[in-house]
């Protein structure tokens, strides 16, 4: 597919006085080689991504093969660099962003085979003899910027390579000014991308002081980058966007940008540091006790432990390292469970791993009660949550698959759609309007109104409810999650309306349960069996399970086959009472019974007390839960952040129906 632009690929320009300060503007060309390769008063560092780098990805493009998004194409020689063999414009973008150079670069370092040093210098005159800076968005530019800087750490900085020529070094450097200097009149208005692009800006003239424009380049980019923390970062510390991936992608800039400065003698304000370590925070808490973040919104499920690490050596904190070596160093935090009110995320967790439990086997549930987020990577999944247990993933949200809407599936639409999330689907609509609209799918209307009525953290006992109200149908869905003494949560469903409706509660279970779902019932309970997971409902007259299948994205352009569990009610109003039971051997048995006078689940949705009761064989033993939810909603005004009390109580019960503890929120 042929992108067109908006003029031919500039001529180099000759004038190094504009390009270079005195004396740097005088050397020859094999003078100003020199000097790059021998100097020793920069500090700086590559900044690789794993997956871009990965030596099978790197010597596969030896040969001329590139892959990106798990999607692979052979180029000719010389790449014709403004076509794009993918119907996917994301593959078109990896490849100008350049990520490869960075692992031509490890690999040459690591091998001192001359192949890798010649295919950068190849690939790189290529593409700066042939694009105009104009050709794909500023994000690209800066993202390609800053992989430039960071090979040339590895074949000028570290290494000669013969093949790195005078006249080639030149013609490089003179490609990155115009580049910069076009990135800097054409900067992303706002968020992650202008966050980027501002850090190779930074970068740039942190690493090439010789340029005329460096001192500039430098005071500016430093006060634009405070100023794009300021507005990006919520006041507790999450991303605007409301993406965990993109989160982490822009703390990973922030990072690496505060490590380059701290090794340069940079002072960076205090209100920087101070944002950077409430984004910390945030991925500290996201962070499942197996690792991985979950992919709420756009984005990928992966790993950032490593910016975890850095923040510890970076501002220190015991709970940092402790969390980022998974319990291996350094203190747990002081909280188990963690309400991010800004942001809208709620955290609840069983432990650190510092008691009787392995760091891995804790219970870990993050729930979303927050807003749409800035730019168009929000998904439809209000009151949506993501459960693991025993270091494995359990309820997961889907991800996001791709960005390309072509094709007879538009699996973007699909998996940015509120049916593509463990909420409860109204009417088979979104939460909120989206439409296609000029070739792809637009939200189209207003976002839903949220509210959490109460959110509660105690030993043995965390309480969350939230209210949405969408502008698409005319329904109030409340959603409470009870967390029983650490072990399995109760989700409770009301929704209200003042006509029939059709409810669909969706539960989105991992790729490593296709196939091993098995559906039981009693006669007062069906359970729904997956790995290390039950599904407990209690039956009433109306309700339809099915199990379907779905898919679960862990990383761009990857699906994978994954069961749906799906319950159905047709009904004025309609209650769900779902009990999660993680385990990780034996498999238990769980019922649920309740009271006859609450006439079964319509009992919650009166403002009076409901009860229900829970029992539980496990290991030989049998246990009594007791819920009591007393129907009460934090007054307005009363705010997120204040305990709610008198919520609910809890108690259990054994077999002699002696009491083993009772707490109460």
């Amino acid at each position: 597919m042929l992108l067109t632009v908006n003029q031919p690929a500039p001529a180099q320009d000759t004038d190094r006085r504009r390009i270079f300060a005195a004396p740097y503007c005088e050397l020859t060309e094999e003078a100003l080689l020199r000097h790059f390769q021998t100097r020793t008063a920069i500090q700086y560092f590559p900044v690789p991504d794993a997956v871009e780098t990965a030596r099978p990805k790197i010597d596969g493009m030896l040969q001329n093969q590139f892959e990106f998004n798990g999607e692979c194409h052979r180029l000719p020689s010389p790449i014709l660099w403004l076509d794009n063999p993918s119907q996917d414009r994301e593959w078109l973008i990896l490849l100008h962003k350049f990520y490869y150079s960075v692992g031509l670069g490890m690999a040459y370092h690591e091998t001192n085979e001359s192949d890798y040093a010649e295919k950068w210098v190849e690939l790189t005159k290529s593409w700066l003899q042939t694009v105009p800076n104009d050709f794909l968005p500023s994000d690209v530019a800066g993202r390609r910027i800053q992989n430039w800087i960071f090979a040339q750490h590895y074949f000028v900085s570290t290494r000669q390579p013969s093949c790195v020529t005078p006249d080639f070094y030149l013609a490089f450097l003179e490609s990155l000014h115009n580049q910069i200097s076009y990135l800097r009149d054409h900067l992303t208005p706002t968020r992650n991308h202008r966050t980027l692009e501002l850090c190779a800006i930074f970068l740039a003239s942190v690493v090439f002081p010789e340029f005329a424009d460096a001192a500039e380049w430098l005071t500016s980019s430093r006060d634009e980058l405070v100023k794009n923390i300021q507005s990006d970062l919520l006041p507790d510390g999450i991303h605007c966007e409301q993406s965990t991936d993109y989160h982490h992608l822009v703390l990973k800039n922030y990072l690496w940008i505060r490590k380059l400065a701290l090794l340069n003698r940079i002072e960076m304000p205090g209100e920087f540091d101070a944002l950077v370590k409430k984004a910390l925070e945030f991925s500290l808490y996201s962070h499942r006790p197996d690792g991985a973040i979950p992919s709420l919104s756009d984005g990928d499920s992966r790993c950032f432990l490593d910016l975890l690490q850095q923040g510890y050596e970076l501002y220190g904190g015991e709970d940092l390292l402790y969390v980022a070596s998974r319990g291996m160093q350094g203190h747990p935090p002081a909280e188990r469970s963690k309400g991010f009110d800004a942001g809208g995320y709620y955290i609840l967790r069983s432990g650190w791993g510092d008691r009787d439990e392995s760091y891995e086997d804790e219970r870990h549930l993050i729930f979303d009660c927050g807003p749409l987020g800035a730019g168009n990577h929000g998904h439809l999944d209000l009151l949506s949550f993501e459960a693991s247990a025993y270091g494995k993933p359990l309820i997961v949200d889907p991800g996001r698959y791709t960005y390309d809407e072509s094709g007879p599936v538009n699996w973007r639409a699909m998996f940015r759609g509120t049916a593509y999330h463990n909420t409860v689907l109204v009417d088979k609509r979104n939460q909120t309007s989206y439409e296609w609209r000029k070739g792809r799918f637009r939200i189209s209307g207003p976002e839903p109104e949220r509210e959490l009525a109460a959110f509660a953290s105690q030993p043995g006992l965390d309480y969350l409810h939230g209210i949405a109200r969408s502008h698409e149908y005319p329904v109030i869905h409340e959603r409470k999650v009870v967390f029983v003494n650490g072990e399995y949560w109760v989700i409770v469903d009301l929704l209200k309306a003042q006509e029939p409706h059709e409810y669909d509660l969706l539960f989105h279970l991992s790729p490593q349960a296709q196939g091993r779902i098995w559906v039981g019932s009693s006669h007062d309970t069906l359970s729904i069996h997956s790995p290390q997971l039950i599904l407990a409902h209690p039956f009433v007259p109306n309700l339809q399970p099915s199990i379907e299948e779905g898919f679960v994205s862990l990383s761009y352009g990857e699906k994978h086959r994954a069961p749906i569990v799906r319950l159905n009610q047709r009904n004025l109003c309609a209650c769900f009472l779902t009990v999660l039971y993680p385990y990780r051997d034996d498999t238990p048995t769980i019922s649920i019974d309740m009271p006859e006078s609450q006439e079964g689940l319509q009992g919650f949705l009166s403002a009076e007390p409901a009860m229900a009761r829970i029992a539980i064989v496990r290991d030989g033993r049998q246990v009594h839960d007791e819920l009591l939810l007393t129907g009460q909603v934090v007054p307005d005004g009363g705010g997120a952040e204040a305990l709610a009390t008198g919520h609910l109580r809890v108690s259990r019960t054994d077999q002699h129906n002696r009491l083993l503890f009772q707490y109460q929120v």
